[in-house]
């Protein structure tokens, strides 16, 4: 197994990072990638055949799930979600939490749990936005399916068709039905 010296990347916006990065190429490693936060140094250990760009490109991802799942720690989604049932009279979750394996839906509701998650991918998104999610998901807990009685609930939030639309760009597959991303 070798080491690299540890990095200091950069965001798009020149800030640096809160981590350094460390890239160990390990012959063991097949296929897989992995990464560990170990104080300040983020650890990613790729295959040692794996090209400069393959390199470069899994780190990135690598960086970018780790700042991602870091400012999730600034947002109090139990809160938010009690705030947004209060206002829009509906019930509030048993658990709420943030998802790193969210990656084809928005928020996922398990109704017979009363149970919430929601994608790490919202972050960084305007905060109507992430609202929208929960009421969504909150609607669920009063209707399962995506029938008019379900949309009647989430309309109450004014910036729902707003928020579907912007949901809708930042979509992978942008097929426009709000339903397959929910």
């Amino acid at each position: 197994m070798t080491s690299e010296p540890a990095l200091r990347l950069f965001d798009p916006d020149g800030t640096p990072e809160p981590f350094r990065v460390e890239v160990i190429r390990s012959k063991k490693r097949r296929r897989s990638i992995s990464a560990q936060l170990v104080g300040d140094v983020l650890r990613v250990s790729i295959p040692a055949w794996m090209s400069t760009a393959e390199e470069e490109s899994s780190v990135a991802d690598m960086v970018r799930r780790f700042r991602r799942r870091m400012a999730t720690h600034d947002i109090d989604l139990a809160e938010r979600a009690r705030r947004l049932a209060r206002t829009f009279s509906l019930n509030v979750p048993q658990t709420i939490a943030w998802a790193d394996n969210l990656t084809s839906v928005w928020g996922l509701c398990t109704p017979s749990q009363s149970d919430i998650r929601i994608s790490t991918r919202l972050v960084g998104f305007p905060t109507w936005v992430l609202d929208y999610v929960i009421v969504h998901e909150l609607a669920h807990l009063h209707v399962p399916g995506h029938g008019p009685d379900f949309w009647q609930i989430v309309n109450r939030y004014p910036k729902s068709e707003r928020a579907i639309g912007y949901l809708i760009a930042k979509s992978n597959d942008g097929d426009g039905d709000p339903e397959s991303q929910c």
